[in-house]
């Protein structure tokens, strides 16, 4: 199951949507948290993830925090959820291919792991990223913008007025199906 929003558990819709879609109550949940771009090994290691998480539910036994220096520590856990929530797209799909872990995410998802993506992380779930471009800064060596392909078609998150430019464009060159999401919506594929 995919649970894709622009602002998760920060917008008492999405926040709504996920709890009513967990596969069990969110205390019981066991999820593997993956850091934006932002996160260093220090933070990565330290309470801040866990506090937050903890904040929306998760109870911290629960809790995996992805080292994106040790990646094969987190190959075959017992999950229920993965979640990958915003900051700049393109350098938190980076990282994640770069610690090899696109693949393992795509193999717990088959195995039937429920995957949250909130803004950056519901646009990692899609088709491609390029449009993203609009939005956030792409890294230098970045060339390949394929996301991992769970959903079909690709987003606008944070959609407003402002964001139609985008979305008429994209809805005339996409190959892929369009859809925007303002921040209290969210789409759930089961």
């Amino acid at each position: 199951m995919l649970i894709l929003s622009s602002c998760d558990f920060r917008n008492e819709n999405s926040k709504k949507v996920i709890l009513e879609n967990l596969p069990k109550p969110i205390e019981q949940c066991k999820v593997l948290f993956f850091p934006n771009e932002k996160a260093n090994l220090e933070t990565i290691h330290s309470e801040k993830f866990y506090l937050r998480l903890q904040e929306f539910g998760f109870y911290k036994a629960n809790i995996h925090i992805f080292d994106y220096y040790n990646p094969a520590d987190f190959q075959n856990l017992e999950l229920d959820v993965i979640y990958i929530s915003g900051g700049n797209t393109f350098m938190t799909l980076q990282r994640i291919r770069n610690a090899g872990f696109d693949k393992e995410i795509k193999n717990y998802i088959e195995r039937g792991v429920t995957y949250i993506g909130g803004s950056a992380g519901a646009h990692i779930a899609t088709k491609d990223i390029t449009h993203v471009k609009e939005f956030d800064l792409v890294p230098d060596d970045m060339i390949d913008f394929k996301g991992l392909g769970l959903f079909d078609g690709i987003l606008i998150c944070h959609y407003t007025s402002e964001r139609q430019q985008v979305l008429d464009k994209l809805q005339n060159i996409s190959r892929f199906p369009v859809f925007a999401l303002a921040d209290y919506e969210s789409i759930v594929i089961k």
